[in-house]
């Protein structure tokens, strides 16, 4: 029985020490991949057949909408650490509903964009960029949802408290990252054209 104890023990400390540093690669590997279709767009912009157009407005209803889930998911990381644990359920839940509300209005602004002749293709090669690094995004952030999905789950079986809140960490830091990648991008497209 000690010996399972222990070897449990070793499991969670192996789990604490690892679990971050290999989220931040990831990371790291997905803002790779931002970067070289940023600059693939950048790149493209010398073409002749390069469209400009502004930023449809709906993408900044978007950036509003992640800004306010990072207060949410603040607001839940600060919680847990004063075992303030309706709170935090209550914070994770209501991350998780901007996250949907970011989802509708990332469809609202496709539709927009359509409604002004902007497709992914036949327009041009500026607006397929367009969809293509704002629907990336949008796999991104349905990763995302699942994870805050699985931290709500747990944070309703008070998985989580002052000592224990690895899982809300990992969850808070990839949806920090989401919304730091969302802003970048809404940044890019509306200065770089």
């Amino acid at each position: 029985m000690a010996d399972t104890v222990k070897q449990y023990t070793e499991r969670e400390e192996i789990k604490q020490r690892t679990a971050m540093p290999l989220l931040w690669i990831s990371m790291v590997g997905m803002g790779m991949a931002f970067a070289g279709l940023s600059s693939a767009y950048i790149i493209r912009q010398a073409d002749t057949d390069w469209l400009t157009f502004d930023m449809p407005q709906p993408f900044y209803i978007s950036a509003l909408i992640i800004i306010a889930s990072h207060g949410t998911m603040i607001t839940a990381q600060k919680a847990v650490k004063k075992n303030q644990l309706i709170t935090v359920k209550n914070m994770v839940a209501a991350s998780l509903v901007l996250g949907l509300l970011f989802v509708g209005s990332q469809f609202y602004a496709y539709s927009y964009m359509v409604e002004h002749g902007l497709h992914l293709v036949g327009t041009s090669i500026s607006s397929s960029f367009m969809y293509v690094l704002t629907g990336f995004h949008l796999v991104h952030l349905f990763a995302g949802l699942i994870v805050l999905s699985v931290t709500l789950f747990q944070t309703s079986r008070n998985k989580y408290n002052a000592e224990n809140h690895l899982g809300l960490s990992l969850a808070a830091t990839f949806w920090h990252f989401l919304g730091v990648l969302w802003i970048y991008l809404v940044l890019f497209l509306a200065f770089i054209r």
